[in-house]
């Protein structure tokens, strides 16, 4: 059986890879998963940076069981050629996948050399093309903790463009340092990436590429 998701997903700037051992290595993932820098991306996440190799291919083991099991597509972030840290991962993201209430999530982490590109907005408006036109799902989603400011302007930008705005605040919906902390939640429906979009994105998807040539 193929697998459901696009092994790769490639944008005007960007090249998104499947997060599965066979194409991301342990080694390449942990010397970033591990960085000093990273304690900046993980002040708004519910886990830290990784202390050793072990917690990295838990990571990765993790994003091959989600993809076979058709519950999330996780990709690597990689900045195509042209770009400034062309070839190397950029951060990780993904699109979870609830199958019953057709519905989609959004989730992003870049590491601070590519803050400010806007990467996140490129790849929402190909995930968000994955979900309605590939996937036939109907709403997808996409949250941030109500003290990103970061996140808050790329995610009303991107959802803005995609049709798409805020929900609402959903109280202590995530753990963040052993704190409950509150979310700001926004969404897009397909009929309104339809008729704000025109149903057209400058992504390609493919299935079919192979381990081999991904990179």
């Amino acid at each position: 059986m193929s697998d459901l998701y696009p092994a790769a997903v490639e944008t005007p700037r960007l090249r998104l890879v499947a997060r599965r051992p066979k194409h991301v290595g342990v080694h390449e993932a942990y010397d970033l998963c591990s960085a000093p820098e990273m304690d900046d991306v993980t002040r708004h996440m519910p886990w830290s940076r990784h202390e050793t190799p072990k917690v990295t291919k838990e990571f990765l083991d993790r994003g091959e069981s989600s993809w076979t099991d058709a519950e999330s597509a996780d990709y690597a972030i990689i900045p195509r050629d042209g770009e400034a840290g062309a070839g190397e991962i950029a951060g990780f993201g993904g699109l979870h996948t609830e199958w019953d209430r057709r519905v989609g999530e959004l989730g992003l982490w870049l590491r601070p050399r590519y803050w400010g590109r806007g990467y996140s907005g490129e790849r929402a408006a190909a995930l968000v093309a994955l979900a309605f036109d590939a996937l036939d799902l109907e709403v997808v989603s996409v949250s941030h903790v109500v003290s990103n400011e970061k996140s808050k302007r790329a995610i009303e930008k991107y959802m803005a463009a995609l049709g798409g705005g805020l929900d609402g605040r959903e109280p202590n919906s995530i753990v963040i340092d052993g704190d409950p902390t509150d979310e700001l939640r926004y969404s897009v429906s397909r009929e309104d990436w339809l008729a704000t979009t025109g149903g057209d994105y400058d992504a390609e998807f493919r299935w079919d590429a192979d381990p081999d040539d991904v990179r």
